[in-house]
């Protein structure tokens, strides 16, 4: 393999996390920060997240709008975060998910860096987050990131564990070379 930093090498997305382990005020503003920083098509920055701590009423708002099967591991995570997008009235749609998304890839590689674990979820009820979050009529829930720290991966449900302690695999890079 190529030479690669660390951040990116060590980074996965776990399903086993740490049933106590919290997120604090400090990491999660890092995390929003790094968020923040990432570029976006004319500077549009048109990211927008919810965070909600293990427990507390947002927290409790975006675990019921996650699917059945996800909310068996995901509740043992420190935060959920909503990531959404404003939806332009008369801008150009054009890249606004590849905005969020970097947004999102700068967030994980945030955590990374301060020793958390991001997996992110995209099978989510989006109409049932708008309602539970009461979110403004412009801004569209996209995806579920699931933060925190790494737990036991023999904790999770019997037909989960295979998945989650199985070997990491990506496609060869030539795979990913057209032409």
């Amino acid at each position: 393999m190529a030479d690669l930093t660390p951040l990116l090498a060590y980074r996965w997305s776990p399903l086993a996390f740490h049933p106590t382990a919290e997120l604090s005020a400090a990491d999660a503003s890092s995390l929003l920060e790094a968020a923040r920083w990432a570029p976006s098509l004319a500077n549009r920055q048109p990211w927008r997240f919810t965070v909600g701590y293990r427990n507390d009423d947002t927290w409790k708002r975006i675990l019921v709008n996650l699917t059945e099967r996800d909310q068996r591991w995901a509740h043992r995570a420190a935060a959920l975060l909503l990531a959404a997008h404003v939806d332009p009235d008369a801008a150009p749609a054009d890249g606004i998910a590849y905005d969020l998304g970097q947004a999102v890839a700068h967030l994980t590689v945030q955590a990374t860096a301060l020793g958390l674990h991001v997996r992110q979820v995209l099978t989510v009820d989006r109409g049932g987050l708008t309602a539970d979050l009461h979110l403004p009529i412009d801004v569209r829930p996209y995806a579920v990131l699931v933060v925190g720290q790494l737990g036991d991966p023999l904790s999770l449900p019997a037909d989960l564990v295979a998945e989650e302690t199985g070997l990491r695999r990506r496609r060869p890079l030539a795979d990913l070379l057209l032409g």
